[in-house]
């Protein structure tokens, strides 16, 4: 198993009280960091059980709560010590957090468990586990854990290492391989691109036929499969709901749930504009990306400008909070993170870009700027995607 960053994170609250709920988009490795966790608590009074499979389910559908204790103890847990308890796909379950209340109330059991619904994760957990849970979003590999997974020994230099060409040629074609097909771990670890493809169609098919169909219970399914194209091909671009609500036949209240659907299931993520003042007349107009760029990529084909942008974006997003910046006169910033730094993604940059990034982030009073460029420029003060 290939550790992912994720878990640093988590270590710290292995001995915990509380549940750890890992939640995030289908086939982005949390099964595998359930059995990496697992296998990283010594004791041996655990259990694991995956909620995909129905007659797992069956342990936790009755509202006798003990008797659910009583399976457990044939499955061979001991309660009269610590236990440990492994659910994958809670999702599958609606009860389950009163469950997972009442077990560690009354026998302080440690759960782990997964999802890769937030939305009902987050409405179901809130009230019934209020202080007794952390929720943690495990996303596709960034670039550094893309690297790890390839077994490629090299390290990414940081901010304070003049990047020349030789090291930029070191990285570019892996950070070309990860903006084209993404940072799913079962994408990164096949060897073909033709393997790769494949893999990205499965993926999007599963999370088509379990999170849309079952889960999200939609009258017309066809619609809101209109709209993951219509939002992919919009990759980076600011969301007209009035205008796809048309495009689609349907009410803004109705798209306006199906983006919020697809938002809690981690298929997309919106962004809002940033701004200290009045100058920001789009400011209820959010601009979306998709989860993966080898998604993107395989679903709407779009230039290396518009992949390279979404690549940026997944990921800074762990750097904090991710708005964007326009004037009314359509002059913007790609990205401010956490009110504090803008950044502009470029594929070939230049000299006045730079120049005019630090006057907009000088008149927005940010604390720093950079220019995230795709190719190699012998300009100072140039970030490149792998650096991120």
């Amino acid at each position: 198993m290939k550790p992912r960053h994720l878990y640093t994170e988590i270590e710290k609250y292995l001995d915990s009280p509380e549940a750890i709920i890992i939640t995030g988009m289908r086939r982005t490795g949390k099964t595998t960091l359930l059995h990496f966790i697992s296998q990283r608590v010594e004791s041996r009074n655990q259990i694991f059980l995956d909620f995909e499979n129905p007659l797992n389910r069956k342990y936790f559908e009755t509202d006798n709560y003990e008797s659910i204790k009583t399976t457990l103890e044939i499955l061979g847990l001991n309660f009269k010590e610590k236990v440990f308890i492994f659910l994958d796909e809670i999702q599958f379950v609606k009860q389950i957090p009163s469950v997972v209340k009442y077990f560690i109330d009354h026998y302080q059991v440690k759960f782990f468990l997964t999802g890769s619904a937030s939305y009902y994760l987050k409405n179901l957990f809130t009230e019934s586990l209020a202080g007794r849970k952390f929720i943690f979003e495990l996303f596709p590999l960034s670039f550094r854990e893309f690297l790890v997974f390839k077994e490629i020994d090299i390290h990414i230099p940081g901010d304070d290492i003049s990047i020349t060409k030789p090291i930029f040629d070191l990285f570019a074609p892996h950070y070309d391989e990860y903006i084209l097909f993404g940072g799913f771990p079962g994408v990164v670890l096949k060897d073909s691109a033709e393997e790769k493809r494949k893999a990205l169609d499965d993926i999007f098919s599963s999370f088509f036929q379990l999170e849309v169909l079952q889960l999200g219970d939609f009258r017309r399914n066809d619609i809101i499969r209109d709209l993951i194209l219509l939002l992919v091909q919009r990759t980076g671009s600011r969301l007209d709901v009035v205008r796809l609500s048309k495009e689609l036949g349907v009410s803004r209240h109705t798209l306006n749930s199906y983006i919020s659907f697809l938002e809690g299931t981690y298929f997309i993520q919106t962004i809002k504009p940033f701004s200290r003042g009045k100058d920001t007349e789009i400011r209820k107009m959010p601009k979306v990306y998709v989860c993966d760029t080898g998604l993107v990529n395989q679903l709407a084909r779009l230039d290396i400008g518009a992949l390279f942008e979404n690549s940026v974006f997944l990921n800074l997003r762990s750097n904090g909070e991710v708005a964007y910046y326009q004037k009314k006169s359509g002059v913007e910033i790609d990205f401010v993170v956490d009110k504090k730094i803008g950044y502009e993604v470029k594929v070939s940059s230049h000299e006045p870009d730079l120049r005019r990034l630090k006057g907009l982030c000088e008149e927005l009073g940010l604390e720093k700027c950079g220019v995230v460029s795709k190719n190699y420029n012998k300009l100072d003060s140039i970030i490149y995607g792998f650096m991120l």
